[in-house]
């Protein structure tokens, strides 16, 4: 079997920074665990899968080196590039149908943004947290701590969430997603954030754009706005441009293209 693979950064304008994904068009599925080796051969965050079901509509799904997800906004970004940019995809919008749904990604000039669901996090008592979340945490408290699919952990300063020396062994222990840290930004940044996925074989994602659909709705209604700028403040870093929408969150970013090739299997 041969696979057509790209390789492209995401949320990010320029190579070797953003969250890199893999790509692999598809005409029809392979077994799941052909796409799962793949994604381990791979070695990236996520890589992304798609199939055809119409003009402008595709089936598509992400693979973690170790998983499947449910949602992943940086390989969705990465695979809407490689339609509109190296596979000739006519128009300016693609509907992704998906284990969260159906996911749209608009072009608007050289961003591309998401439509995601919008996953607002619930405070967590303090006798209910995970014995090993502060300790993975580097035993620096948050100063609040709440969850949705993930842990969504507020820290007072963006100096405090880039010191975080996280222990990936005690946050694997969590039956969690994620672990997202976040603190206010500033010079022009509303708010960052960095994301740990150890038990998805992410110890620390590069940017993560599912994280922001608990993210926007939090800093929207502590900021008082529903327009966002944020920054992902891992070593490689990325932007991402976000807006409240009731039930939904968009989430804008650029990629570009690192490599393509083929897989041979």
């Amino acid at each position: 079997m041969k696979f057509s693979l790209y390789w492209v950064d995401a949320f990010t304008d320029r190579p070797f920074h953003g969250n890199p994904a893999g790509v692999v068009p598809l005409t029809a599925w392979p077994a799941d665990e052909v796409m799962q080796q793949i994604a381990f051969e791979n070695n990236l965050a996520e890589t992304a899968f798609f199939v055809r079901t119409g003009s402008d509509r595709l089936h598509l799904r992400w693979f973690t080196p170790e998983l499947e997800m449910d949602l992943c906004g940086h390989a969705t970004i990465a695979a809407a590039f490689v339609l509109f940019t190296q596979l000739q995809q006519a128009g300016d919008r693609i509907v992704f149908d998906s284990r969260s749904g159906p996911l749209t990604v608009t072009r608007q000039g050289p961003m591309l943004e998401l439509d995601f669901p919008s996953r607002p996090a619930v405070p967590v008592p303090a006798g209910q947290l995970p014995p090993t979340l502060l300790c993975g945490l580097g035993g620096n408290a948050p100063e609040w701590i709440g969850k949705s699919r993930d842990y969504l952990c507020v820290y007072p300063t963006a100096a405090d969430v880039l010191a975080l020396k996280p222990d990936f062994n005690a946050l694997n222990q969590i039956d969690v997603i994620g672990i997202i840290v976040t603190a206010p930004g500033d010079n022009g940044v509303d708010f960052v954030s960095r994301f740990f996925a150890p038990n998805c074989g992410v110890p620390e994602d590069p940017v993560t754009g599912s994280s922001h659909c608990t993210l926007v709705p939090y800093w929207a209604a502590r900021l008082g706005k529903p327009r966002l700028q944020a920054r992902q403040v891992s070593p490689r870093g990325g932007a991402l441009r976000c807006e409240l929408r009731g039930d939904r969150v968009g989430i804008a970013g650029q990629a570009v293209l690192y490599l393509r090739g083929e897989i041979e299997i």
